[in-house]
């Protein structure tokens, strides 16, 4: 029987935008914006200030949130800054794992929040040196969930091409789904969470060293939950659609799928010795500790990242993931993150 290597983790890098949304002005912003709404947005108004968010990056100046947007200028400025953010998060993930564009074998580009055909990285490919044969992996839809489950993705496409290179490039601009005309619980949630960021991972199966193997991935989607996390699409653009289930999902349901998975691959909670969490949100932070039995206070990176970025769907995980890895780790690691679906990724590394 053939012993498969593990995909290494070569480098881990991280991109943001150049606007900077700091949550005091933009709750002054959203009380102007959505003024017409009166008592009905003053009900919801504190959400900006529970969310544990302190600033966030925007693709968009802040006047942009003031006019109207439909899907042709979204789309643009999706475009147009999603391929500098690739470039950027790219451009740092080869330089750390000390390769070049033209040493990748495969591009994974992971995306929900808006919609390019070619996608993402047929735009800057060839100005950034890949090669023409390169293999192309565009994955839409998954949305909060995508980092990890696509990390699991580039791991699994490394291991079927030992010694080759696998670029893993996560995208998400949530910031320009913002609705100015809709008062709705999920759109100021959505408004007061929502950051926009980059994260990418040079990975490759046999490497002599890196910041961890990827040792198991894999998800858990959970029946009769279609309606819990998503985009409703109308002629405006995108619309969040938020549960507010998706705590008690996270403290009740995610745990026994975790079990499940773990022991899938002859695991326990008690293998492992360090985690690394999707933080979706204050409350989301909260029922994860509560559920994993870690201890209020112990997701301390996950607060960090949160902080400091707000939720940038997709990518926050691996920011979580590489604020980790900035301190000497040994032992097993748990990942986990939560999206559409409603859907659960999780995975191990070894250290």
């Amino acid at each position: 029987m053939t012993i498969l290597p593990r995909a290494q983790l070569l480098s881990i890098a991280t991109a943001v935008p150049p606007h900077i949304l700091d949550t005091k002005d933009v709750e002054v912003q959203a009380a102007k914006i959505f003024a017409r709404f009166g008592a009905l947005f003053e009900k919801m108004q504190p959400v900006f200030s529970n969310t544990g968010i302190e600033r966030r990056y925007s693709a968009a100046p802040s006047a942009w949130f003031h006019e109207p947007h439909g899907w042709p200028d979204r789309s643009a400025l999706f475009l147009s800054a999603a391929k500098e953010l690739f470039k950027d998060a790219a451009a740092q993930a080869l330089s750390d794992a000390k390769c070049k564009a033209s040493d990748i074998d495969a591009i994974v580009t992971v995306s929900s929040t808006g919609i390019a055909t070619p996608s993402i990285e047929a735009h800057v490919m060839h100005e950034m040196g890949f090669r023409t044969d390169v293999h192309r992996v565009p994955v839409f839809g998954l949305g909060c969930a995508g980092g990890l489950s696509g990390l699991g993705l580039a791991a699994k496409l490394a291991v079927a091409m030992p010694g080759r290179k696998v670029l893993l490039v996560v995208i998400e601009l949530c910031t320009l789904a913002f609705r100015p005309d809709e008062m709705t619980k999920s759109n100021i949630i959505a408004s007061a969470l929502f950051g926009d960021g980059a994260a990418a991972a040079v990975l490759c199966a046999g490497a002599d060293a890196g910041h961890g193997a990827i040792e198991y991935a894999g998800e858990h989607c959970w029946p009769n939950t279609i309606d819990v996390m998503g985009w409703r699409v109308d002629p405006e653009g995108f619309g969040a659609i938020f549960s507010r289930s998706i705590p008690d999902l996270a403290s009740r349901d995610l745990r026994p799928a975790a079990d499940l998975f773990l022991a899938r691959h002859n695991l326990t909670m008690e293998s492992i010795d360090a985690f690394s969490f999707h933080p979706g949100g204050a409350k989301v932070i909260q029922a994860l500790e509560l559920a994993f039995e870690l201890g209020e206070g112990r997701l301390v990176n996950e607060r960090k990242t949160l902080a400091g970025y707000g939720n940038m769907s997709a990518p926050t995980v691996l920011f979580v993931l590489k604020d980790c890895l900035a301190a000497p780790t040994k032992g097993r690691r748990f990942l986990c993150a939560l999206g559409p679906g409603f859907t659960g990724s999780f995975m191990t590394m070894v250290h």
